[in-house]
């Protein structure tokens, strides 16, 4: 079990084709204390079909006359640009990752040296590139957005009789909208994938805010991906969906609170408690003069504070016994 929860900031298109906002993202993602800033590599021509719809969402939060295609070539990374990043990522400290969208890219990012790839939602259908990415035994995180159980199990047995290990992949719990109502988020899916399929599961989020992902950290999530931009009122398909930079450093923090709020599940006293426990606990203690021969009853001894004496829990043992001494009001009782 990961100790650490991994953080990605999704960078993903909100670097709208430019490279310094590019850049600007890579900051804020090292800054906030995030393991991995991701973007996306894609060829948008081998993406979509030169007639696809928009979603609903990139219609809302992009220039509505273009196309899907024409969206996306704007928003395309050359290979240059990659090199540039991984540097920039080297430089700032925060490990650099990206999502391919076909072979030809997973090919491109395999030649850049990236060790875990990212599997999109959308890709979750797509045989050839499953069996692809499966031979080559990296780590791998896949997204589940839009799928049902038999889609995840078909997509895990795919990549795992390609060649890749159960022991590999993370299953992340994702709900496919921008921004994700909370009434269709149902976090405890995401504990359903884990203990159905054996995996390490996660969370990629795409609500407003910040509760869901520390939830789902609290539940047991080893990864988690949020995106992130420099300003939600940047033009593109994902910048009102993301954090800006003070929600995603207090994101970050809160995350990293709940893993140590966690713990290691045994129950016993911290040593705050232990120090603590004599002054909230109670002893034996006589509550009235009590002279050496008389017998201890609820008529003279109660349970008060502290705790520097004979516990509670043996009060039928100390009932009808004989004081060996006298005892003042408040003394604790000894036998």
């Amino acid at each position: 079990m990961r100790d650490r929860v991994l953080i990605i900031a999704e960078a993903g298109v909100n670097h709208n084709g430019d490279l310094n906002l590019a850049t600007e993202l890579i900051d804020l993602a090292a800054e906030s204390g995030a393991d991995f800033v991701k973007f996306q590599t894609f060829n948008a021509d081998s993406l979509v079909t030169a007639d696809a719809e928009k979603a609903s969402y990139q219609n809302s939060n992009s220039a509505k006359k273009e196309s899907q295609l024409d969206m996306l070539r704007r928003l395309e990374l050359s290979p240059e640009n990659h090199y540039e990043l991984a540097a920039y990522c080297k430089q700032r400290d925060v490990g650099f990752l990206s999502t391919a969208f076909d072979i030809e890219s997973l090919n491109f990012l395999f030649d850049l040296g990236q060790m875990i790839f990212k599997i999109p939602s959308g890709e979750i259908t797509n045989l050839p590139y499953l069996q692809h990415l499966g031979k080559v035994n990296k780590s791998i995180i896949l997204s589940t957005g839009m799928a049902n159980m038999t889609e995840i199990e078909a997509a895990i047995i795919c990549l795992e009789q390609s060649g890749t290990r159960r022991a590999n992949m993370t299953v992340l719990h994702c709900t496919s909208e921008y921004p994700a109502p909370i009434k269709e988020v149902n976090l405890r899916a995401m504990q359903s994938i884990r203990t159905t399929f054996n995996v390490a599961v996660g969370y990629s989020d795409h609500t407003m805010g910040i509760e869901v992902p520390i939830a789902a950290a609290a539940l047991g999530a080893t990864v988690i991906e949020k995106h992130i931009t420099i300003d939600r009122n940047l033009p593109g398909p994902d910048h009102r969906s993301s954090l800006g930079p003070d929600d995603f450093v207090a994101m970050v923090a809160a995350i990293r609170n709940i893993e140590k709020a966690l713990g290691d599940g045994i129950k016993r006293p911290t040593p705050s408690e232990s120090r603590n426990a004599p002054l909230i606990r109670k002893s034996l203690i006589a509550t009235r003069p009590i002279e050496s021969g008389d017998c201890f009853s609820s008529e003279n001894i109660a349970a008060k504070r502290p705790a520097y004496g004979i516990s509670p829990m043996r009060w039928n043992e100390v009932i009808g016994k004989v004081a060996p001494r006298d005892f003042a009001k408040d003394e604790p009782i000894e036998l």
